[in-house]
């Protein structure tokens, strides 16, 4: 009778806080800036399997390569300097990163063990070291409301862009060479002080330009112009831009390419609906219309579907990537914007 009972209560417990399933090994994360929740969804059935509380208006959010913890920044266009932690297997939150004077964190990547982020009201960007607790490398932009990130897997080439400044920002590793030649080889290595050296590019492209993402090829990297409605395109080899397409984006949020490279999928937030490129020919395919406006974007790795967080509608838009269509929802809370994918080994 006693282990009977003590089973009730241990399920009414993890009912009421929202654990009736345990994370799956991939799942499908979703922020939700209506009820500050971060949810667990299952991409098999599409259900959410829990949600844990998170701080004031969260906007991005990122899974750690080992899937197990999630981080969300905390954003409010300056006045927060957190990035909150949720633990993907418990299902809870976890202490907050406090970052101090970096304030309004937004872009989040995970990359080489750690969380890069962007400190918009700082005009900056940093990363954070888990293994160490602490805040490991910080950089200043120069340029206003640096806004989304972009970090390689080799970490030595850094993307940003920069609202309102309408520029992007190319930020490369090198090696300080002097009349003395490069720094002499130590403990550290031949880059110096922890962090090197670092060279920045400021590309102009258009007005407002937030979303944006590199091609899989790592040839180019598409900004998405919220106030001018276009798309510039920038040749990174060349580091300029080569092509200013009149997508019609106007309200522009998030821009994401497909897994293999050939399409490009743009949110806009004014009612531009989702539009859909061929990143061969720069030709719109398809305009998906979405009335009160999307944000977030997440592509499956295997690239079969796109999630698409319907900001105004209080939906998750499932998109089948043969057909183009959308071929599910999911009701993940109010208001959902950030969405990430997190895959446990």
């Amino acid at each position: 009778m006693k282990s009977v009972r003590l089973a009730l209560l241990l399920g009414l417990t993890a009912a009421s806080l929202g654990w009736s399933e345990s994370t799956p090994r991939e799942a499908l994360l979703v922020l939700s800036k209506g009820d500050h929740t971060l949810a667990i969804v299952d991409p098999s059935t599409l259900k959410v399997v829990a949600k844990a509380p998170v701080g004031q208006d969260p906007h991005e959010v990122v899974a750690s390569a080992d899937g197990k913890v999630a981080y969300v920044s905390i954003y409010g266009g300056g006045p927060y300097n957190t990035i909150d932690r949720i633990d993907l297997i418990g299902q809870q939150r976890m202490p907050s990163i406090d970052l101090g004077p970096l304030r309004g964190p937004h872009g989040l990547m995970f990359v080489g063990g750690k969380t890069w982020f962007t400190a918009e009201a700082a005009k900056a960007i940093g990363s954070y070291d888990p293994a160490k607790g602490a805040v490991d490398w910080i950089l200043g932009t120069g340029q206003d409301r640096t806004h989304m990130i972009f970090v390689t897997e080799d970490m030595k080439r850094i993307f940003t862009t920069n609202v309102s400044s309408g520029t992007v920002s190319i930020i490369e590793k090198s090696i300080r060479t002097g009349p003395g030649g490069p720094p002499p080889s130590g403990p550290r290595g031949p880059m110096g002080p922890p962090g090197g050296d670092w060279e920045q590019t400021v590309v102009p492209v258009g007005r407002g330009a937030e979303g944006f993402d590199v091609s899989p090829n790592g040839k180019e990297l598409w900004a998405a112009n919220a106030q001018d409605g276009t798309v510039s395109i920038i040749d990174l080899a060349a580091k300029r831009v080569t092509d200013t397409l009149q997508a019609n984006v106007r309200g522009a949020n998030r821009l994401k390419f497909t897994p293999d490279g050939k399409l490009v999928l743009i949110t806009s937030l004014s009612g531009a609906g989702l539009a859909i490129l061929d990143s061969a020919t720069h030709k719109e395919l398809k305009r998906i219309p979405i009335a009160r406006g999307a944000a977030g974007i997440q592509l499956q790795p295997n690239g079969s579907r796109a999630f698409i967080a319907c900001t105004g509608e209080g939906y998750v838009a499932v998109l089948d990537l043969k057909t183009l269509e959308i071929a599910a929802r999911i009701d993940a809370g109010p208001g959902p914007d950030g969405l990430a994918w997190s895959v446990r080994p």
